[in-house]
């Protein structure tokens, strides 16, 4: 995964990064965190096709690679990333601004190498790694959605594993435990409270 990180005098303490490997839960438990506070999730722009269900924003902004490309050239970009199946993801500057201008908790769901980008980028942000009890855990919640393959599987278990080498990167871990998701989300609450985030 490449990874592209832009200067920026943007502050972002009231955003707080959210990451972890598939099947960790990580948009389950920002869902959940709503519960407690008002929570606005920044969103990811992608080149890879939208699926059924999905619309504009939700849960990505869909853009050609050209269009991708250019807004790399013209500095938009304030990370990006080539993933394992060759699409593009990135955050826009612009993006960024929406959600840090507005109240509550802005929450921002990156992968480990956009972790190390953003954490150079905006010290202050806080960041937690969302992990399954088990490898093993996490391929079976893999495995309960309908439209993957036994390579898919394989191919996130072995980016997983890398993942796991750079857990230092991050201020906290959770684990979310199977069945025990209310659990977490309230231990992601305590975090947020001692790192001095807002909750309403």
């Amino acid at each position: 995964m490449l990874v592209s990180p832009l200067n920026s005098t943007m502050s972002l303490s009231n955003i707080v990064i959210i990451s972890g490997p598939s099947g960790a839960g990580e948009d389950s438990i920002i869902d959940g965190l709503a519960k407690y506070t008002t929570v606005n999730r920044i969103v990811t722009t992608t080149t890879r096709a939208m699926r059924p269900g999905e619309s504009d924003g939700n849960p990505y902004y869909f853009i050609g690679k050209d269009a991708f490309e250019e807004k790399i050239a013209n500095n938009e970009m304030i990370e990006w990333a080539k993933q394992y199946n060759g699409n593009l993801y990135g955050v826009t500057r612009s993006e960024l601004e929406r959600v840090n201008a507005l109240p509550g908790i802005g929450t921002w769901k990156i992968e480990y190498q956009g972790v190390i980008s953003a954490k150079k980028l905006f010290p202050e942000i806080k960041s937690i790694f969302i992990m399954a009890d088990s490898l093993d855990v996490l391929a079976q919640r893999i495995r309960s959605r309908s439209h993957v393959t036994d390579e898919y599987i394989k191919e996130r278990m072995e980016y997983t594993k890398e993942w796991l080498k750079h857990e230092d990167i991050y201020d906290h871990k959770v684990i979310n435990k199977q069945g025990q998701l209310d659990d977490a989300i309230k231990e992601i609450v305590e975090i947020l409270k001692k790192e001095g985030y807002q909750i309403a």
